[in-house]
C-alpha cells in the first residue's frame, strides 16, 4: 500500500507540473517562468474499454494542456504546445508500469576488465529527445489529415472485425451443438467465452501499449487472433472450440481497448469527439451487423465453419494491412525512434527518450492493473454504479442475439438469414445517436469556453440520462409488440431505434464522464468498468433463453426494462450531487472554486468544503 501511495503521489506531482493553473498558487513550485497564451486542456484515453467493449485498461493523456506556469528550469523562451507536450509526456511516463522503483540498496558489483566506474554523465536531461516544436512533423497531431484519415480507417476496420467476430458465432450455436452432440445452451458458450477473453484482454494490452506502442500490441493480437479462428474453424471436438474462442476474444479485444488511444493520438480535442464516436458506433454495431451474415451461411451449403473462415480471413486481411502500413501513434514511443535514429547517425550512446527510462516492476504491475481497479471499484460510487449500469445494458447487447431469434425465427418464421436484418432497427438507432452527440458539441464547447476552458464532468451526463429512458422504453416496446405473430414483425423491429439509441448514448457518454471525473486515475476505473461489463455480456446469454422460455417474451422485456428504470436515477443523481462526490473522492481530482464556476445544475464541491483537496492530501 505505501509503494502504492508513493505511485500515486508521483503521477499527482506530474499531474500538477503539466496543468499548475489547476491549483493554488501557495501549492506551486518555486522555480516556474510565466508562460503566454493559454492552451485548451484536453484528455485523451485508451481504452480497455472494452468494449468492449470495451473499454476496459487505459490511460488518461493530456494534449496541449491549459498552461500558465512551466516548471522548465531554463530561460528559453518555447511555444505553450510545445512545452504542454513536454509536461504531457512526463505525465505519461510516470504514470506508466515500470517508471518507479524502489532505490537498490545491495552493493554494486565490479565494473568488469579491470576498468573503474566511469564518471557520471552530465545533466541527464540534456540527452533526452523532445519534439521539435509545436508543429513538429513527427507528432501524430501534426500528421497530414489523409494520413490521419487512412491509418483511421485501417484501425476501424480491425476493431470492426473483432466485435463481428464476437456476435457471428450465436447463428452457428445449434449447428455446433447438433455436430458434437450438446445442448443449445453448452452451443452458446462459444460465445460467452470470446466475451469473456474480451473481460481479461485489457489487462495485458493496455499497459503493453503503454510500454511499446500502440503498433506492436496491435499486429501482435491480430496474428494471434487469425491463428485462433483458424483453429476455430477446423476445430474436430467442442473444447477445443471453446478454448480457441476464448483466447480469440483474449486477442481480439486488442483493438478495442487500444484504437481509441491511438485515434487520441492522432485528434485534437476538435475532432477526437467524433473521431471516438465513430469508433464506438463500430464496437457496438460489429455484433449487430454479424447475425444476418452468419445466418446465410449457415443456411446455406457452406456450413457452420465459414462463419469461422470468414473471420479468419477478415482477421489476416486486417494483420497484413496494419502490419506494414500502420505507423506508431503513441508520442513516448516516437520519440523513443527518434532518439535511436538520432544515436545511430550521432554515435551519442547517452541521446534517449524519457520512454527508455522505464524498467517493468512487477509488483508496480499489479498493484496498477489489478489492486488499484479493484480499489477503484470498491470504494467509488461513481466508478461502481456507473459500472452496474454500463454492465447491464452491455449484457443486453449481447442477450439480444438470444431474443431476436426467438421472436423473427421462431414466432415469425424467418430463415436465419433473414431473422438477423431486423438488428438494423438497433444499428440505425445507434447512428442516431453519435449524430445526436455529434450535434451537441458545440453547446459543450460554449459552456467549456464560458468556464475558462475548464471542464465539469457533469456536463456529459444529459444523453445518458435521456439515452436511460429510450433504452427502458425500447425494452417495454420489444417485449409487447414481439411475443405474438398477428403483430406485424416491423413494430418490434422499430423498438430497436429507442433500445440501440439509449445502448450508445448511456456507454459513450458515460464512459466520458468516468474519465473526466478520474483524470491520471481514469485507466484503472476503465479497467474495473471493462472487467464488470464483459462478465455480464458473457453471462446475459446463458440465462436468456430460460427466461424467454419460462415468463414468455412479454414478461422477459418487461422485466429488464424494469431493472432499466431503476437505473435511470444513476446519472440524474450524479448530475446534481456528482461533484460533492468527486470532492470526497481518494481519486478524483478537486478544483479550486475559481474553476469550478460556470456548472449548470451541478452543486459546487467546495460550498461545504470551502477549500481544494488535492490527490496528494487524499494518498497523504
Amino acid at each position: 500500500m505505501e509503494h502504492e501511495n508513493i505511485v500515486d503521489r508521483e503521477l499527482e506531482t506530474a499531474e500538477r507540473g503539466a496543468s499548475p493553473d489547476r491549483f493554488s498558487s501557495a501549492e506551486q513550485e518555486p522555480h516556474i517562468v510565466e508562460v503566454a497564451n493559454n492552451e485548451q486542456i484536453q484528455r485523451t484515453t485508451t481504452v480497455s474499454s472494452g468494449s468492449s467493449g470495451s473499454t476496459s485498461s487505459a490511460s488518461v493523456v493530456r494534449e496541449e494542456m491549459r498552461m500558465s506556469r512551466v516548471n522548465t528550469g531554463r530561460d528559453l523562451e518555447r511555444h505553450p504546445t510545445a512545452l504542454s507536450r513536454i509536461q504531457t509526456h512526463r505525465t505519461l511516463h510516470v504514470g506508466t508500469v515500470g517508471s518507479t522503483r524502489t532505490r537498490d540498496s545491495r552493493p554494486l558489483p565490479p565494473f568488469g576488465g579491470g576498468k573503474p566506474y566511469p564518471p557520471m554523465l552530465p545533466e541527464e536531461e540534456d540527452f533526452v529527445v523532445e519534439f521539435d516544436g509545436p508543429n513538429d512533423p513527427l507528432h501524430p497531431q501534426n500528421w497530414p489529415m489523409r494520413k490521419k484519415l487512412l491509418t483511421a480507417a485501417m484501425l476501424g476496420f480491425t476493431t470492426l472485425v473483432s466485435a463481428f467476430t464476437s456476435s457471428i458465432f450465436s447463428t452457428a450455436t445449434r449447428q455446433v451443438a447438433a455436430q458434437f452432440g450438446v445442448s443449445t445452451e453448452v452451443g452458446l458458450l462459444g460465445l460467452s467465452f470470446y466475451v469473456l477473453g474480451f473481460a481479461f484482454g485489457p489487462i495485458l494490452w493496455a499497459p503493453l501499449s503503454e510500454l511499446k506502442g500502440r503498433k506492436m500490441p496491435i499486429v501482435l493480437a491480430m496474428f494471434g487472433f487469425t491463428v485462433f479462428q483458424a483453429a476455430v474453424a477446423t476445430a474436430k471436438d467442442l473444447q477445443t472450440v471453446l478454448l480457441c474462442r476464448f483466447f480469440g476474444g483474449l486477442f481480439g479485444a486488442c483493438p478495442i481497448a487500444v484504437v481509441a488511444a491511438v485515434f487520441s493520438d492522432m485528434f485534437n480535442n476538435r475532432t477526437r469527439g467524433l473521431a471516438i464516436t465513430v469508433f464506438s458506433m463500430m464496437v457496438f454495431s460489429g455484433p449487430l451487423l454479424a447475425p444476418f451474415i452468419g445466418g446465410f451461411i449457415v443456411e446455406s451449403y457452406l456450413g457452420w465453419r465459414w462463419t469461422e473462415y470468414l473471420v479468419l480471413i477478415l482477421g489476416g486481411v486486417a494483420f497484413v494491412i496494419d502490419l506494414i502500413w500502420l505507423q506508431e501513434t503513441y508520442p513516448p514511443v516516437v520519440l523513443v525512434e527518434k532518439a535511436a535514429d538520432l544515436r545511430r547517425r550521432t554515435k551519442n550512446w547517452g541521446i534517449h527518450a524519457k520512454q527508455e527510462e522505464i524498467e517493468v516492476d512487477f509488483r508496480e504491475l499489479v498493484t496498477k492493473n489489478f489492486s488499484r481497479p479493484l480499489r477503484i471499484l470498491v470504494t467509488e460510487p461513481i466508478v461502481l454504479l456507473l459500472s452496474i449500469y454500463m454492465a447491464f445494458i452491455y449484457g443486453l447487447l449481447y442477450l439480444f442475439l438470444t431474443a431476436y431469434p426467438l421472436v423473427f425465427q421462431e414466432i415469425h418464421g424467418f430463415s436465419p438469414g433473414v431473422g438477423g436484418l431486423p438488428y438494423f432497427g438497433m444499428i440505425i438507432g445507434m447512428v442516431i445517436a453519435g449524430l445526436y452527440i455529434v450535434l451537441t458539441q458545440p453547446s459543450y464547447n460554449r459552456k467549456l469556453a464560458a468556464n475558462n476552458n475548464i471542464p465539469v464532468p457533469e456536463w456529459r451526463l444529459p444523453p445518458v440520462i435521456i439515452g436511460g429512458v429510450a433504452f427502458a422504453g425500447g425494452l417495454f416496446w420489444f417485449g409487447w409488440s414481439g411475443y405474438r405473430a398477428d403483430i406485424p414483425w416491423i413494430v418490434p423491429t422499430l423498438s430497436g431505434l429507442l433500445t440501440g439509441f439509449g445502448l450508445l448514448a448511456i456507454f459513450l457518454q458515460a464512459l466520458n464522464y468516468i474519465v473526466d471525473a478520474y483524470l491520471l486515475f481514469a485507466a484503472s476505473a476503465i479497467a474495473a468498468n471493462t472487467l464488470l461489463r464483459s462478465l455480464c455480456g458473457a453471462i446475459f446469454p446463458l440465462f436468456a433463453q430460460y427466461m424467454f422460455a419460462g415468463i414468455g417474451i412479454n414478461w422477459s422485456g418487461t422485466l429488464l426494462g424494469c431493472f432499466a428504470v431503476l437505473l435511470i436515477p444513476i446519472p440524474v443523481l450524479f448530475y446534481r450531487y456528482g461533484a460533492k462526490l468527486r470532492a470526497r473522492s481518494e481519486f478524483a481530482p478537486t478544483w479550486p472554486m475559481a474553476m469550478q464556476g460556470g456548472q449548470e445544475g451541478v452543486a459546487n464541491p467546495d460550498e461545504e468544503s470551502g477549500a481544494e483537496t488535492s490527490l496528494e492530501e487524499k494518498h497523504a
